[in-house]
């Protein structure tokens, strides 16, 4: 017999369904990614009208069927309000749920996606550090627990573990100064950039948004991050065209 069960996550999307029900997509610790209806969401006196936004975050109450799940109830510990009063804010939000929607499954293991994602937002909120590193921070990372990061401590070309001068993404990571040679698509990078981007690969995801960089080396991790997603990630995301046409107007 069919029961309620409680997860705790964060919901990536909402879409409309009929007149006042929604369909929502949360990324959980306890499930993976689920979908769930939420019945009569968008009436005006619903409980669950607020709580079944993007980037709420809390616990949910489900009743699971034969073939989906139902939204009960919602107690969102966290609605990062912040980002809905400041527009750019937002879609650099849209951005990262859609980015983790592609990357997540369904009953899959995706507790360290939720702690990333929790603490991503937490950095976009908090306007500590550029917009634009965390953007690449959360890019990287992402990779790195995917497994499809690139190999940013040895020289693709030879193996050696001397400092990379440069960056080829058709290499999966850094190139020698003997290999350069080998390489047509390397992408400068100097010792502070290749230190970022080991940070990033082997820190913890509580300890990733604590740092800033110099213009330079948010400019050559921005360029590698570019080239690097729009060659390994088969997706265009609606969330990130907007974004940078907010940030050129």
């Amino acid at each position: 017999m069919s029961q309620s069960v409680t997860v705790t996550g964060m919901i990536l999307s909402a879409s409309p369904i009929g007149e006042n029900d929604k369909r929502i997509v949360i990324l959980t610790k306890e499930k993976g990614k689920i979908s769930a209806f939420a019945k009569g969401a968008r009436r005006q006196n619903s409980h669950l009208l607020g709580a079944t936004n993007p980037f709420s975050f809390g616990e949910f109450v489900l009743y699971e069927g034969r073939s989906s799940y139902n939204l009960l109830q919602a107690n969102i510990s966290n609605y990062f309000m912040e980002l809905a009063t400041d527009l750019e804010g937002a879609y650099y939000g849209f951005y990262f749920m859609e980015f983790a929607d592609y990357y997540t499954k369904e009953h899959n293991d995706e507790r360290q996606m939720l702690r990333l994602l929790y603490q991503t937002l937490r950095a976009l909120s908090s306007n500590k550090i550029p917009r634009e590193l965390v953007r690449y921070i959360f890019e990287l990372k992402t990779l790195v627990v995917n497994g499809e990061y690139p190999d940013v401590f040895h020289c693709t070309g030879c193996g050696t573990r001397e400092q990379g001068v440069l960056f080829s993404c058709r290499n999966r990571g850094i190139v020698c100064e003997k290999c350069r040679r080998t390489v047509s698509d390397g992408i400068l990078i100097n010792s502070s950039t290749l230190y970022t981007m080991q940070y990033v690969v082997t820190s913890t995801i509580e300890k990733l948004y604590t740092f800033v960089v110099s213009d330079e080396v948010l400019k050559q991790l921005g360029k590698i991050m570019k080239q690097y997603t729009g060659m390994y990630v088969d997706k265009r995301f609606k969330s990130l065209e907007i974004l940078e046409m907010c940030l050129l107007s």
